[in-house]
């Protein structure tokens, strides 16, 4: 088995796959890759190895220096999209307590609703309910076990049952959902008055008509509407419900929040992004939920648009990267005892929100998160409306709750909770 990581001044090809600094994953440790501690193996390895998925050799990054170097300083070479194989085939009441994963996931998701259909949606709209019951199963499933392997030995996929099949099948759903809702749009477009994203993207449809070489199709319309909806949605009620979970776990963090709130905003009007300026401590805590939580901890995988020398390392066109993001997140020299929620990481001695190059919950470079801008101010807007009209309370003495996640798989999923809204 070659070894894709030859060093540059040797000129040779290491013929064992766990000489130098490859490694090769077998199946059952496929299972756990995205949730595996790169920590370790890149003490052995360095913060540059690779891994073989099944047969496909796969390149890791780990650390602050290397991810950016990477994404960054080499962020054209390192823009490609990487494989990731299932995805890749759905693209052609008060005072009680209460599992607040629901409303959290409609919040974020009509957001993205009045933005794509130019409406919101009841909540106890069926349609809307199915919507959001399909979109968290389907999350659900790409962060299981099964779908790494499926990724990484694609022929499952065709000639295997399993929960692909399922997230193939709520995807479909979704996608002749947002057909209709297009072919709605098509009825009573007006061309020059465009009310959502669906009418810009028909206006310049039929502006390209003509062109068979066109991108604007009814087919891509589609993705995009699935892709908006996959990674605007899910992402950010993610973040909220496990920042909820840590403000609980936090009380003296969420008290300190409601102190800045109370005399930044006050309680006769509601918070805007203006405000975001005055209110560091706030601002650091959104920050640290992110960087604690590592929703995303190795992001999504890139791959290399040309043979490119890395670092020493010639790496193939096409070779898939991983960027460790939990390796940047919770670097202990940027950071001191990352493994505690801590806002003081975002904080200089006079309390003032100090930024971080480390801070990467997007990513960064070519392909970071196109909606990093629109999960900032949800983060920041929903969490401050909260604590300024509620006062949150555990159902269990907050030492005992547990903040491990559930699952580590492409998305850190938090274990399911109670909590109680106090109006204030």
């Amino acid at each position: 088995m070659k070894n894709l990581l030859a060093k540059k001044q040797h000129k040779r090809v290491i013929q064992s796959p766990l000489a130098d600094n490859t490694i090769l994953v077998g199946f059952a440790q496929i299972c756990s890759l995205y949730s595996m501690n790169c920590c370790k193996l890149s003490k052995v390895y360095g913060p540059v190895f690779t891994l073989y998925l099944g047969m496909r050799p796969t390149v890791v990054l780990h650390g602050y220096e290397a991810v950016k170097e990477a994404l960054i300083d080499h962020g054209e070479v390192f823009s490609g999209r990487g494989s990731f194989p299932v995805t890749d085939r759905v693209s052609k009441g008060f005072a009680s307590p209460c599992d607040p994963t629901f409303i959290l996931g409609c919040a974020p998701c009509n957001v993205i609703c009045s933005i794509i259909f130019h409406n919101r949606f009841d909540y106890k709209d069926q349609h809307f309910l199915n919507f959001i019951r399909k979109s968290n199963e389907s999350l659900e499933i790409l962060s299981s076990p099964w779908i790494q392997i499926c990724n990484n030995f694609p022929v499952l996929i065709d000639y295997f049952p399993g929960s692909h099949k399922t997230f193939f099948k709520n995807i479909a759903e979704l996608k002749q959902y947002f057909l209709e809702k297009i072919k709605e749009h098509q009825e009573s477009l007006d061309m020059n008055n465009p009310r959502d994203l669906i009418d810009c993207f028909l206006i310049k449809m039929e502006e390209e008509k003509d062109n068979p070489q066109t991108e604007f199709t009814t087919e891509a319309l589609v993705n995009l509407v699935n892709d908006l909806f996959g990674a605007g949605t899910e992402t950010t009620s993610t973040t909220l419900t496990y920042g909820l979970l840590h403000l609980l776990k936090n009380p003296e963090v969420t008290e300190k929040v409601q102190e800045e709130i109370h005399h930044v905003i006050g309680r006769h009007r509601s918070p805007c992004m203006q405000d975001k300026s005055s209110m560091p401590y706030t601002e650091a805590v959104v920050h640290e939920i992110q960087r604690y939580i590592d929703l995303v901890p190795t992001s999504l995988p890139h791959a290399v648009n040309c043979d490119t020398k890395f670092r020493n390392y010639f790496i193939p066109k096409g070779t898939n990267i991983i960027t460790s993001l939990t390796s940047v997140l919770h670097d202990s020299k940027e950071f001191p005892n990352p493994e505690t929620f801590d806002p003081g990481h975002f904080l200089d001695k006079n309390g003032k929100f100090k930024k971080s190059d480390y801070f990467m919950p997007f990513s960064t470079g070519k392909r970071v998160c196109a909606g990093e801008s629109l999960a900032r101010m949800e983060l920041y807007l929903f969490l401050t409306t909260i604590l300024q009209n509620f006062h949150l309370k555990s159902v269990v003495d907050p030492k005992d709750l547990d903040i491990t996640p559930v699952a580590r798989g492409l998305i850190s999923m938090p274990p399911a909770y109670q909590i109680c809204f106090i109006p204030v």
